[in-house]
């Protein structure tokens, strides 16, 4: 759950591989310092490519609950699907946020120096 000014705003939801998540912090239900995807690299599995899907729906009654809603609103839901050099994927994360007031706008940089060689 991430939160903005202590109130709820997205619930997020990653899933690996348990082949590579099997004993790392990727298999615990807390934060990883410095981000999943240094340590996904750390593991031997770099981020190279990323498919991004939003959709927007109404708010089930769980997310609801968790979200802290009265009444249920629009949620946008994006899902992302990171994959390796080798083009197999290493992580999944559906995150569910609220819509008012909402505006996705990103940049995605993948690789270094060695990508332009490619």
């Amino acid at each position: 759950m991430m939160l903005l000014d202590e109130q709820p705003v997205e619930l997020t939801n990653s899933y690996y591989p348990v082949a590579i998540a099997r004993g790392t912090r990727l298999s615990e239900h807390k934060k990883i310092r410095g981000g999943a995807t240094t340590l996904l690299a750390e593991l031997g599995h770099r981020i190279r490519h990323v498919e991004e899907d939003v959709s927007a729906r109404l708010a089930t009654s769980d997310e609801q609950r968790l979200l802290g809603l009265d009444a249920p609103e629009i949620v946008l839901v994006l899902t992302r699907t990171s994959k390796a050099d080798d083009g197999t994927p290493v992580e999944v994360s559906v995150m569910t946020m609220l819509a008012a007031n909402r505006h996705l706008a990103y940049q995605l940089t993948i690789g270094g120096d060695d990508a332009a060689a490619e």
